[in-house]
């Protein structure tokens, strides 16, 4: 199945609802980083809720979610926009734990339930908007759930799931966010409560065929979900050799020196994609020229 995501109306507008599969986004993320099992869920589930927050933003309009608590996966950092793309990466990749009690990935092990989870806001206005709250559990669905009831004021629900096969691959990975609008009657929540306890895992409904379409109405109701729009998601990464560069010239002259006199040259890893960058010792000549000019203008200023 293609990776995608919807967004819909419900019960005359009362209910807003996403729903994304994005199997092929997570394997993606998982072949890159090599990720073991308890890790690939965790940074998985962190890319898939960050999907579902960047859709509920315009366009090019971006934000960044960090999970940091205190298990051995270490920090979660993804960045994701309004169009669907997204990136992220988490810094222990090589967390693989025996199931928890209930036979599942013990993600809360690999993450930790003592931290903060937080999200960084860029609209494109001169600064950038911030939310955080503590880590309520570590299975990153109810926290990033505490975190749109708490931070951003809004009722929801959020569900993530990555069926991981035992080769460590993805085998399905998936999500969905409801919200309550204001207007919503007790009946239409109760309903959608008692739905949300009797729905299988996303990624089973998705490794079973099942479309974002099919279990916004298994959570909803058939006829009563009304689809706005369908968009594609994709892992994308924005990093380039020039933007490397302009990092590399922000280290400073005697930084740029020491890579050209010792080392004659220098590689930039991507900790998003993995991508890798070569500077010739020319490259890092004309960066250190760059950065001279640089120095010249802004004593002249």
């Amino acid at each position: 199945m293609e990776d995608y995501l919807v967004k819909a109306l419900c019960y005359k507008g009362s209910i807003r609802a996403y729903a994304l599969c994005a199997t092929n986004t997570i394997a993606e993320a998982q072949q890159r980083h090599d990720t073991w099992s308890s890790s690939t869920a965790a940074l998985g589930r962190t890319m898939v809720g960050s999907l579902l927050l960047g859709a509920t933003l315009k366009g090019e309009d971006k934000l960044t979610v960090k999970v940091q608590g205190n298990g051995p996966a270490g920090a979660i950092i993804v960045d994701s926009n309004g169009s669907g793309d997204v990136k992220g990466y988490i810094k222990n990749p090589h967390v693989s734990l025996k199931l928890n009690d209930s036979g599942k990935i013990d993600v809360r092990g690999a993450v930790g339930d003592v931290g903060v989870f937080t999200v960084i806001k860029d609209l494109g206005l001169k600064e950038t908007f911030s939310g955080q709250t503590p880590i309520v559990s570590g299975e990153i669905g109810e926290d990033f759930t505490y975190f749109m009831t708490v931070s951003e004021q809004i009722p929801s629900a959020i569900g993530l799931s990555v069926l991981v096969d035992t080769d460590d691959t993805v085998k399905a990975a998936g999500g969905f966010m409801i919200q309550v609008m204001p207007g919503a009657d007790e009946k239409t929540i109760d309903f959608i409560e008692k739905r949300l306890l009797e729905v299988p895992m996303v990624s089973r409904l998705l490794e079973d065929g099942e479309s974002p379409e099919q279990i916004l109405e298994r959570l909803l109701g058939e006829g009563e979900v009304d689809i706005l729009e369908k968009m594609p998601v994709q892992f994308k990464c924005d990093c380039s050799k020039d933007k490397f560069g302009t990092a590399i010239i922000a280290v400073g002259l005697d930084e740029i020196n020491a890579m050209i006199e010792e080392d004659h040259g220098a590689e930039a890893v991507c900790q998003f994609c993995g991508n890798k960058y070569q500077y010739s010792e020319t490259d890092l000549i004309e960066l250190r020229e760059e950065a001279i000019k640089n120095t010249l203008k802004g004593r002249e200023e």
